[in-house]
């Protein structure tokens, strides 16, 4: 009997997204955009489940899990933050970090800004791409002084892909 991936389970999503090994794989996506739709307290609690592993592959997903969940409601954001949060101030994995920094910029909340602001000075560059794509996103209207500081010392990065991408939230409004 085959399942269309709407009518799986959870359970049965998560299994389905940590099978496929391209942490941009089409199967994967597929899995956790059918996640973000469900955008329900059962998502939610296996995504914060996921941050709380000790296995890289999960925490990741339950980053990306949680960076779109319930869109555009999204009716769990201030505990999204909070993880999302705690992952940006104790994890050091550069995988995790950059996932945490796109959810950030996903969720459009300024609360954001002081995690990103402290990410943006990380040395690993893929970390500081995150941070670029993330601080257009959370600065606010007006901008924040401090995230614009940021947003141009990326500017300014070494790593050509940083600079362009911060570059590029200099100027979009």
């Amino acid at each position: 009997m085959t399942h269309t991936m709407a009518t799986r389970s959870v359970g049965e999503l998560i299994a389905m997204a940590l099978a496929d090994e391209d942490p941009d794989g089409p199967v994967r996506w597929k899995a956790v955009g059918v996640l973000h739709a469900r955008g329900d307290l059962e998502s939610f609690t296996e995504a914060r489940r996921l941050c709380a592993n000790d296995s890289r592959a999960e925490r990741v997903l339950g980053v990306d899990i949680l960076g779109e969940l319930g869109t555009p409601q999204r009716p769990f954001i201030d505990k999204t933050l909070s993880v999302l949060r705690y992952l940006a101030a104790v994890d050091d994995d550069v995988r995790v970090l950059h996932a945490v920094l796109i959810a950030f910029g996903h969720l459009r909340d300024q609360r954001a800004l002081p995690s990103v602001i402290e990410l943006a000075t990380h040395q690993d560059p893929t970390v500081r791409y995150g941070a670029a794509y993330a601080l257009s996103h959370v600065l606010g209207r007006p901008p924040d002084p401090s995230g614009l500081a940021a947003l141009r010392r990326l500017a300014k990065d070494p790593d050509d892909d940083v600079a362009d991408w911060a570059a590029l939230g200099l100027i979009l409004p």
